[in-house]
């Protein structure tokens, strides 16, 4: 069964940094493509950042692209979030996914507040 677990949320200050993480079973993580979701209070859930099997390759929501660097290590089914200069707008609960899979972790929250 295809399962994904984030940890490493909290409180952090603005302009401060968190790496969140997620590790993912049931499925052949080696070989999908993993993406990082974002849920504020009240707002949809939207694209943050994503990166390929193999090669790496990353992608980046506007809003993050610079601060953040998604990453992972493929020997340890985990995909990291790495999250600088934090801003009160990043504030949400984070979710990975597998991008071949409709499955959602339970999420981890982020907050972002002196």
């Amino acid at each position: 069964q295809v399962h994904f677990v984030e940890s490493g949320g909290g409180l952090v200050q603005p302009g401060g940094s968190l790496t969140i993480s997620c590790t993912a079973s049931g499925f052949d993580f080696s070989r999908n493509s993993m993406t990082w979701y974002r849920q504020a209070p009240g707002k949809e859930r939207t694209f943050v950042a994503t990166i390929t099997a193999q090669s790496g390759d990353t992608n980046y929501a506007d809003s993050v692209r610079g601060r953040f660097t998604i990453s992972r290590d493929n020997t340890k089914n985990t995909v990291w979030l790495q999250m600088n200069n934090l801003k009160p707008e990043d504030t949400a609960t984070y979710y990975c996914k597998g991008v071949a899979y409709p499955n959602w972790g339970q999420g981890i929250q982020v907050t972002v507040s002196s």
